[in-house]
Order: C-alpha cells, then sequence, then structure tokens
C-alpha cells in the first residue's frame, strides 16, 4: 500500500486533459505498480472503439500528480453496469504515492458509481490492496517470468517437449514477420475467437490500439509459411516488458507448430531489438487450455485479484465463458459463420469489457 502522507491536505480530484496525458505516462511509468494498461492512451481506445463513457482520474496537489485511476463505465442489458479499472484490460486500480491519495481516488470514484445508478466498482490488480472489499481471486491467473539476453539461454529455459515444437517449427522454414497494419492479423484472430465460441473485437479497436500506441509501444508479428500468413500475434511493450496480448492462427497452425514458434519469435524480437527482458503471458482462465499451453512454457501461475466494491443488493459479476450460464451462447457461436461472428461480434464484445 502506498505510504502516509505527513503534509497537510490540499488534495483535489481531477479528470485527464489532453495536455495532461504525458504527465500521467511518466507517473504511471515511474510507479513500480505502473503496468501498460494504466496509461492515457486507453481512454481514447476505449472510448472511440467502443462507445463507452471513461472517466480517468487525477489526485493533484501543487500541481503535482499524486495518484491516478482510469475507469471504464460500462452499461450492458445483456452484462450488467460496471464501472472498471481496466475494462478491456488485463491489470488496472488505482496508482498513488500515499495513502490519502488512494482513499481520494477510491471515494471519487464510487461518487461516480453512485451518481451514474452503477452499482459495481472493479479492480483488476496483482495483489490483495482492499481487504475489505470482496474479492474474485480463484478466476484468472497472469503469467509472467524473466528473459536472459542470451536467445540460446531463452531456448533451454523452455521445457523439453514445448522447445521441440519450437525446433520443429524453425526446421520447417517458419519465419516472423512485423506487420504494418493489423488485418492479417484481424483474419486469423476473428477466426480464432470464433472457434472458442468468444464474440470478435471490431477491427476499428485493433487499429485505434496501433494508431494510439505508435510502432514502439504496439506492433504485430506475424509468421509465415511458404509465404502465407498462418498466425499472429498483437504486442505491447512497456518499460521493460513484452506482452503478446491478442493472437491467433489459421487452421494449418497447428500442424507447423506456428502458435509455438510465434511466442518464440516474439521474445526473441523482444530481447534482440527491444532489450526487454520480461515475458508477461498475460491472462487464462485456470483449467482452460490457454492456462495449459502457458504452463507447459514453463511460466508459473499468478493469481491475479480482482476486487469490487458493491451497491446493497449488488453481486460479484460472474461474466466469462466458464460461467454454465452462457454455455449455451459459447456452443452456438462457434457454429456461427465466420462473416456473421464477425458482423455481430463487435455489438456484443463492446460490453463485455
Amino acid at each position: 500500500m502506498p505510504q502516509r502522507s505527513e503534509r497537510a491536505s490540499d488534495l483535489d480530484i481531477k479528470r485527464l486533459s489532453l495536455n495532461q496525458k504525458s504527465a500521467w505516462d511518466a507517473f504511471v511509468l515511474a510507479h513500480p505498480d505502473g503496468t501498460f494498461f494504466h496509461r492515457a492512451g486507453w481512454s481514447d481506445v476505449i472510448s472511440e472503439s467502443f462507445g463507452h463513457r471513461t472517466h480517468y482520474l487525477m489526485a493533484m496537489s501543487g500541481g503535482e500528480i499524486r495518484g491516478i485511476l482510469p475507469l471504464t463505465e460500462i452499461r450492458s442489458r445483456l452484462f450488467g453496469r460496471s464501472l472498471i479499472s481496466n475494462a478491456f484490460c488485463v491489470y488496472g486500480g488505482p496508482l498513488s504515492l500515499d495513502e490519502e491519495a488512494d482513499a481520494a481516488l477510491d471515494a471519487a470514484a464510487w461518487k461516480i458509481a453512485e451518481e451514474s445508478g452503477i452499482p459495481v466498482l472493479e479492480y483488476r490488480s496483482r495483489r490483495r490492496t482492499r481487504l475489505d472489499w470482496p474479492a474474485k481471486d480463484n478466476l484468472y491467473v497472469t503469467f509472467r517470468k524473466e528473459l536472459s539476453g542470451s536467445h540460446d539461454d531463452n531456448l533451454k529455459a523452455i521445457p523439453r517437449k514445448q522447445r521441440a515444437m519450437v525446433r520443429k517449427a524453425i526446421d520447417r522454414g517458419l519465419i516472423g514477420v512485423v506487420d504494418p497494419t493489423p488485418d492479417r492479423f484481424f483474419a486469423m484472430y476473428s477466426a480464432s475467437v470464433r472457434n472458442l465460441g468468444t464474440p470478435v473485437f471490431s477491427r476499428r479497436y485493433f487499429e485505434r490500439l496501433m494508431q494510439e500506441f505508435g510502432s514502439e509501444d504496439c506492433d504485430v508479428v506475424t509468421i509465415e509459411h511458404d509465404g502465407q500468413a498462418v498466425s499472429s500475434v498483437l504486442n505491447f511493450y512497456f518499460r521493460d516488458e513484452v506482452l503478446p496480448y491478442y493472437g491467433g492462427g489459421t487452421a494449418a497452425a497447428r500442424g507447423l507448430a506456428a502458435n509455438d514458434f510465434m511466442y518464440w519469435e516474439v521474445m526473441r524480437r523482444s530481447t534482440e531489438y527491444r532489450g526487454c527482458n520480461l515475458f508477461d503471458f498475460g491472462r487464462s482462465k485456470i483449467g482452460t487450455g490457454a492456462f495449459s499451453f502457458k504452463k507447459n512454457w514453463g511460466f508459473e501461475p499468478e493469481p491475479l485479484v480482482y476486487e469490487y466494491r458493491l451497491a446493497p443488493g449488488a453481486e460479484v459479476p460472474d461474466i466469462n465463458p466458464l460461467n454454465p450460464k452462457y454455455r449455451l451462447m459459447v456452443e452456438t457461436w462457434k457454429r456461427l459463420p465466420l462473416w456473421l461472428a464477425n458482423s455481430i461480434g463487435p455489438f456484443i464484445s463492446r460490453d463485455l469489457g
């Protein structure tokens, strides 16, 4: 938790403005708990891609930032109403320098929720921070692992069976290229999520991510075999970390070990060209195929803690494909023609948050 402030209180809560984005991002970059998903650019990406209202709050004192809190307002007839830090992201929650700023951000967030008739305030964290709030810590995990500057060492650190898949892909002549647009990525990603029974995000969302964060902090690595794209992943970069965040592949990808090679290629490129020394494999649900795949790479799962402040009578949301309530929807979605899934998917996924 932040340190207790000894200074006299002159704290104000302000909303992020255009000319403060650089100061916001500098604060996130310097804060030890800062993540890519705290960055100011998410406000424009989310509001423009999904139409949601965002509230990016700053605790200010003497013209200096003492805390920040990115919030997204989700209003859905199907999935309910929530105020989330941060929606469409793995991590979130307030970043502050002291307890006073932390408490002020909590109070401001809850005031927004109450005034907007929103019964749920949700923080997505890597550790428990609000001990008196209900929490969900047995659904999602994240996978993070340090990287070496040596490609040989990184390859040897991959468990034997998974390493054999990477070597098999290398022997088959797979190569990785950086795409300037998300076009090829989207074609493979949309098919992959349809096959999992999940509504796809709009192409516009991925275009806005690449536009907002630029090639320094966001790119697409596509794997080719004999000149044909077989898998692709959109990656984020933050400090010394690489985060392969959205990925997909063709029907041929499994037989070619293209997905295995894809993550190895991201690992290789991020250390060689960007100096990254931490690989964040992202969020997975416990007990899923993605969870097992990441464990097979030698990554140890770290529980993610989602904490909630609830209005009287409200319950902790349970919006995930493993919920029996959505089983029929998931199975039906898997059978949709791709063109139809891509047409109606964005209207549903925008409310999943």
